[in-house]
């Protein structure tokens, strides 16, 4: 991979494109809308051509074979953690790289067609996780209408606006209710209003994105056995180093059980030397480390350092100990 440096603020055009950008479908789901908040920032909404995905895995696929300049997936939401599906294809294709995140607030409404009256609300359509996050909300405004599920807060919509569905309202997003021409009837009724999800832009490798001060590196570490300490072994290579994790999940390698990597979230850049470091650290007690991306935080909140993990402190190091090797 590539270490060359891309500026922070837009990914090189081999990376992004302006063409075709996959996405985990249907359309109008917030996926699509992290998507259409990346293209943007990054000045190609009119430009670029959006393609809904059936998985994570097609996405990505999409991305491998050349059909699509990126993909946008879902990796992380703040009520229900990471998102396995896409950790997992993330892991099993190897030769992608995420070069952005975009967070996008997760509000519901509730929608129907236009001129229905809130009365005749006998019936709602959702998906299992939308309907368990509007719960209390529909318990209080409307106790007797019935919740039947769908295959996504998106089809909920959609399938009701084409009178395709047995349901009389849809809880969805703003953005589907908008795609669909329905009529909103309660805005942000989720129990969460902080509710977020984290989605990541991946493109095939290439150019890494040139530091920020507000960075992320995401990589997958398997374990060379389940032996006792193996995990501290390596979290310690981070620690001892200054850099935090902000998200680590586990998951089966499919070599037996008790065998686990690990797709971590680490905070700072790979050209800054503690970051260089540790992950060279890593890879001295890990069977195997996967790189999957040095990219700029969505929150871009800058990562305080202690004045012995600053790069100028790594320098220092270096050149002591060439002036002692060299008398």
């Amino acid at each position: 991979m590539s270490t060359e440096q891309a500026s922070p603020e837009q990914a090189s055009p081999e990376q992004v494109g302006t063409e075709r950008f996959a996405y985990l479908g249907p359309e109008a789901t917030f996926t699509e809308a992290a998507l259409l908040k990346y293209l943007d920032k990054q000045g190609l909404r009119t430009t670029a051509r959006s393609q809904p995905m059936r998985n994570a895995v097609a996405a990505l696929d999409s991305v491998l074979d050349g059909e699509c300049s990126a993909a946008v997936v879902p990796i992380e939401n703040s009520v229900e953690g990471g998102v396995p599906a896409t950790i997992d294809a993330l892991t099993d294709h190897g030769r992608l790289q995420i070069v952005a995140e975009v967070v996008v607030p997760v509000r519901f409404v509730l929608a129907v067609k236009p001129g229905t009256d809130p009365h005749t609300l006998t019936s709602f359509g959702s998906h299992p996780h939308g309907e368990a996050q509007v719960r209390t909300f529909m318990s209080a405004n409307f106790p007797d209408a019935v919740y039947l599920p769908t295959s996504s807060t998106a089809a909920a919509a959609r399938d009701l606006a084409n009178d395709a569905a047995d349901h009389v309202a849809a809880v969805c997003p703003a953005l589907a209710a908008e795609r669909y021409g329905l009529e909103i009837l309660a805005d942000d009724i989720g129990e969460r209003q902080d509710a977020e999800t984290r989605f990541v832009v991946v493109t095939r490798p290439g150019t890494i994105p040139a530091p920020t001060g507000s960075d992320k590196t995401t990589v997958v570490a398997s374990l060379r056995s389940d032996r006792a300490g193996a995990l501290l072994e390596m979290l310690e290579q981070f620690s001892s180093r200054g850099v935090n994790m902000s998200r680590i999940e586990s998951r089966p390698t499919g070599g037996g059980l008790g065998l686990y990597q690990f797709s971590i979230d680490l905070l700072g850049h790979v050209h800054e030397a503690r970051m260089a470091d540790a992950l060279q650290g890593v890879h001295r007690v890990t069977r195997n480390l996967r790189f999957l991306g040095s990219y700029p935080s969505a929150s871009k909140n800058t990562v305080p350092l202690d004045p012995t993990t600053t790069d100028d402190s790594f320098a220092a190091a270096t050149a002591w100990l060439d002036s002692t090797l060299n008398g």
